[in-house]
């Protein structure tokens, strides 16, 4: 997973934007740093989070974290594109995520799902698009990048290994 560790204010990390809500303290501020080897700009639209393990443990991870997502105040959709199997209509519910804000979208036979992803995020109607591109190189997350800051959109990435 890219990230730097979150410190306050006179600090030179820093916690990609897109989890700060779930980690932050209550009215404590932080400074961005950009993640070297990134350009400066990519941490606010993109983020990826790798999860090994058995699935089941897994989604039981991924779900605080996409319940909060599902749950917020936007009026654009939460989408996953090209999910596992295993992470299905039932389990969203039982997981509590708001699926009436949620998206779940299968690439179609000719298409990948970084293509399907970028096509998300470009048209905008997404506040968040969660994919699970493995494998997921440079040109891939420069894809997803221009796609999501294109659609005013966040990028995760999802890589189960």
């Amino acid at each position: 997973m890219q990230f730097s560790t979150i410190v306050p204010n006179n600090a030179q990390h820093t916690q990609l934007s897109l989890f700060e809500a779930f980690i932050a303290p209550p009215g404590q501020a932080f400074q961005k740093a950009p993640v070297e080897g990134w350009p400066s700009q990519a941490p606010e639209v993109f983020s990826e989070l790798s999860l090994r393990g058995a699935t089941g443990n897994c989604l039981s991870l991924l779900a605080p974290m996409l319940r909060e997502l599902s749950e917020g105040e936007h009026m654009r959709w939460l989408t996953l594109v090209a999910p596992p199997a295993s992470l299905t209509q039932n389990w969203l519910r039982d997981a509590g995520l708001n699926r009436e804000r949620i998206l779940l979208l299968q690439p179609r036979a000719n298409q990948t799902p970084l293509q399907l992803a970028c096509e998300v995020l470009r048209l905008g109607r997404s506040h968040t698009v969660v994919s699970w591109v493995n494998p997921l190189n440079t040109n891939g997350r420069q894809q997803l990048v221009t796609a999501a800051r294109q659609g005013d959109a966040q990028s995760l990435n999802i890589r189960l290994g």
